[in-house]
């Protein structure tokens, strides 16, 4: 429920959860959304979509983040359908959007992309974001660097972008890491959201299947490090989409638990 009458809550849709160790000593998903956005637990409704839950009418809402899930999109899962669906008709009622990796790569399939395994392989820890073209003159980006490090923790990407999106940034292995779909809707498929000891935790628990992948599991862990211009991005977004909605001046520092 919104803190005022002045601004209606953002919604995070919860589309799934890190590993339970990582759940238990970094939050959910959706915790570590709201951080990075700057929104306080009175600002934001979360829906667990991924457990049957069901966001209310578009119009209800100032904006909408997606979350990352341990889920594909191409395995067709009736939330994931359903969720979709809702996706399509927020977009078409003027809802400001922002998907994040599943959530990039639900809302492109939603909206008329496709989604598939990359077939450059795996990204996971910090890695390079370079601006393209359309990137250098995007209002999200004005005054950010063309190249910045972001967090990466993904196998599947969008293969053919929705009709009308304009990828604004890329890495090494994908073309399509920051997306705008539409006037009010961006998506990226790096994660805003996650700080440094989401990676490492992660590499600590599955080092050996990356190794098994042939990825170089010490050169990940030596370079994993900060990602503030990525960070930013939500926060941004929202100034720019939903300005009615109050920001807390420094996320990192609200540690608050959320009921998710």
């Amino acid at each position: 429920m919104p803190a005022s009458s002045s601004f209606l809550p953002v919604l995070i849709l919860h589309t799934g959860d890190p590993h339970a160790d990582i759940l238990a000593s970094l939050g959910s998903y959706a915790q570590m959304l709201r951080r990075a956005a700057g929104l306080a637990p009175t600002s934001v409704e979360i829906v667990r979509v991924f457990e049957d839950g069901a966001p209310r009418a578009p119009q209800a809402y100032s904006a909408v983040l997606v979350t990352g899930s341990p889920e594909n999109v191409t395995d067709g899962a009736e939330w994931g359908e359903r969720t979709a669906q809702w996706l399509r008709e927020a977009a078409q009622a003027g809802l400001p959007i922002f998907g994040i990796c599943y959530g990039h790569q639900l809302l492109a399939h939603a909206l008329g992309g496709r989604v598939d395994f990359n077939p450059a392989g795996r990204e996971t820890g910090t890695h390079d974001i370079e601006l393209l073209p359309a990137g250098l003159n995007d209002p999200l980006l004005d005054g950010l660097p063309t190249t910045f490090p972001a967090q990466m923790q993904h196998m599947q990407t969008i293969v053919t972008l929705p009709p009308g999106a304009v990828s604004l940034a890329r890495s090494g292995k994908d073309d399509n890491q920051l997306v705008r779909m539409g006037d009010r809707i961006l998506s990226s498929q790096f994660h805003p959201e996650f700080e440094q000891d989401v990676p490492r935790a992660d590499i600590a628990r599955r080092g050996a299947d990356y190794a098994d992948e042939g990825l170089d599991v010490p050169g990940l862990v030596s370079n994993i490090r900060p990602t503030p211009e990525a960070a930013s991005l939500v926060r941004r977004f929202l100034a720019l989409y939903a300005p009615q909605v109050p920001l807390m001046p420094d996320p990192r520092e609200d540690l608050q638990p959320l009921a998710a």
